[in-house]
């Protein structure tokens, strides 16, 4: 049996990304060297889980984290939605509101392609953002600095004044 090229997907992996364990947000993809805006980063097979599959087995564990919202159809042609497991790197970049990596999913392909959305320097995270309904609380998120009444500040300016 031939197999003609609709019959493949090139997969992508870049050669320059490590994952590093020990990070504020546990384990992290990191650019090893700086890398392009546009550049493809990995693409993924995914493994598409029925609602059914979902809900009685993978919502009771850890992988219910690491699952991607996937597109889906009922017999009747009605589009529902339901959960993918991507392979490779995909599912081990973090979460930021700052992204540098954005993500398309190819449902006729059953994979996810990964490119960075601007320059990346050597030694930086790679992160994609989770949306904003989050089920963890965001390490990137800065708490906000009571602002005071303000006397501090005109304290400081009074000193550097004189």
């Amino acid at each position: 049996m031939t197999e003609s090229a609709q019959d493949q997907i090139p997969l992508r992996r870049a050669c320059h990304v490590v994952l590093r364990l020990n990070t504020p947000k546990g384990r992290g993809v990191f650019a090893e060297r700086d890398i392009v805006a546009g550049e493809v980063i990995e693409t993924c097979p995914v493994l598409i889980l029925s609602p059914e599959e979902n809900k009685t087995y993978i919502e009771k564990t850890e992988l219910y984290h690491y699952t991607y919202n996937w597109p889906d159809y009922l017999a009747d042609g009605t589009q529902t939605m339901t959960q993918a497991i991507v392979f490779g790197l995909g599912s081990m970049f973090n979460h930021s509101n700052n992204q540098n990596v954005g993500w398309e999913r190819n449902v006729e392909q059953m994979i996810i392609t990964y490119r960075a959305v601007r320059d990346i320097p050597r030694g930086e995270e790679l992160c994609i953002s989770y949306g904003s309904r989050l089920t963890f609380i965001d390490s990137d998120r800065r708490e906000a600095t009571p602002e005071g009444d303000g006397i501090e500040q005109l304290n400081q300016i009074e000193l550097d004044s004189n």
